[in-house]
């Protein structure tokens, strides 16, 4: 039976800078499809996985754009809301000269925020086994975090893992100011989680017991990002590490999305319940984050989000140079 990976949460608008940056040159943005855990489907339904993407967008020229654009990749739109309450977000994401990335958000309110609780059904997790996928941009408010955790419930409930990247942009948060009890409880309802070293520096003072106090808590594996440094993995009873590749970089917005495509499409191809989760010897977890760490550094020599993310074929080839 194909394991469905259902990912929840915003599609938006991605407007692209030109990378202009010298004094006299004019910053153009081009339109790409985006949001996290949008680029999150379409990387697994690349790699050839049922993906399906749950969220809202507004019922507008924006959000018909983002529906055709994610079914024209594979991915299943069945779980997929219109509203005429509220906008498609949108977000201009500017280049410095290595590719790195700063954003501007047009999104509050919008109508991937509008998304509510019992706008979830519990047929999208009538299949025996599943992942579902969630990123902290959904808990910037008090109803869209209500929304999220009705998702984790009906997923522990059908016995799927839970898959959670922290992915924390400290702009989209009220002040400027991450709720970072509200993000934490959240993260440590998963069964598996990406961070990043510097999202876990806004976190905790240390790091590291976060990751230690989250996998007694009951996550079962632990992914740490941390820029081109190796990517390091944690159980309770081991770790682990993966180098990255030297790679040109073009683009990294999607390279965090490319990732976790990536892993959830080996979690789902591993097993697709949360034993298979906990089960996983070192040797397999090390292969299926070696597996993300090729997605993500493909994704980083081509432009844009959707765009930029490689299929099957492209990942094994980059599996062969490394």
């Amino acid at each position: 039976m194909t394991t469905k990976i259902l990912s929840f949460g915003e599609a938006l608008i991605d407007f692209l800078s030109n990378g202009a940056i010298k004094k006299g040159e004019l910053e153009t943005f081009t339109k790409f499809p985006g949001g996290a855990p949008a680029n999150v489907a379409v990387a697994a339904a690349l790699l050839g996985g049922d993906s399906h993407f749950v969220g809202q967008v507004g019922d507008d020229a924006f959000g018909h754009f983002l529906k055709d654009e994610l079914e024209g990749y594979g991915v299943k739109t069945d779980s997929m809301l219109m509203t005429s309450d509220a906008k498609t977000a949108l977000a201009f994401v500017s280049l410095d000269e290595t590719g790195e990335r700063s954003f501007e958000f047009y999104r509050n309110p919008s109508a991937d925020m509008l998304f509510k609780s019992e706008d979830f059904s519990s047929a999208w997790f009538e299949s025996a086994k599943g992942v579902f996928h969630t990123c902290s941009n959904t808990l910037t408010d008090e109803n869209i975090t209500a929304a999220t955790m009705t998702g984790i419930e009906l997923a522990k409930a059908a016995n799927w893992v839970v898959s959670i990247d922290v992915n924390l942009r400290t702009n989209l948060w009220p002040n400027n100011t991450v709720d970072t009890a509200r993000v934490i409880t959240w993260m440590q309802t998963a069964d598996v989680v990406k961070a990043s070293l510097e999202e876990l520096s806004v976190l905790a003072s240390d790091p590291y017991a976060l990751i230690q106090e989250s996998l007694e808590k009951g996550v079962a594996v632990f992914v740490l990002t941390d820029g081109g440094n190796p990517v390091r993995y944690y159980t309770s009873t081991d770790k682990g590490e993966v180098q990255t590749p030297k790679v040109d970089v073009k683009d990294t917005t999607a390279a965090g999305d490319a990732f976790v495509g990536g892993l959830l499409y080996q979690l789902a191809e591993q097993g697709g319940d949360r034993a298979s989760v906990q089960s996983l010897s070192q040797a397999q977890l090390h292969n299926i984050v070696r597996f993300a760490v090729a997605c993500g550094a493909d994704s980083v020599t081509r432009l844009g989000a959707y765009p930029s993310l490689p299929n099957l074929e492209q990942v094994e080839a980059r599996l062969t140079q490394t």
